[in-house]
């Protein structure tokens, strides 16, 4: 894999993170928090389409590499609705003085 393919890669993996926190409603982080989950995504949405005998819905081949873009972009919203349901936003309620 050469370093343009690994580039191309995390471009990918960034767009599929950014798609799948979008879908959730909940921003885990910024651009390297997106290609993180991106590829967390990709793992998590492989092993539930191979759970479920699933196909792969349009891969995307850089190189030798594949990229499963749907199931990246669903596994995806799936952990980000996970880590939005366990950090929860804590309100914050400010008094005025009178």
């Amino acid at each position: 894999m050469t370093l343009f393919e690994l580039l191309i890669l995390l471009i990918i993996a960034a767009i599929a993170g950014s798609l799948g926190q979008a879908v959730a409603g909940y921003s885990v982080g910024g651009c390297l928090m997106s290609i993180v989950v991106g590829f967390i995504g990709a793992l998590l949405g492989l092993w539930l389409a191979r759970l479920l005998g699933l196909p792969e819905f349009f891969p995307i081949t850089v190189g030798d590499r594949t990229f499963p873009l749907v199931w990246s972009i669903i596994g995806s919203a799936i952990l980000a609705a996970i880590v939005g349901l366990l950090t929860r936003r804590r309100s914050v309620i400010v008094r005025r003085p009178r």
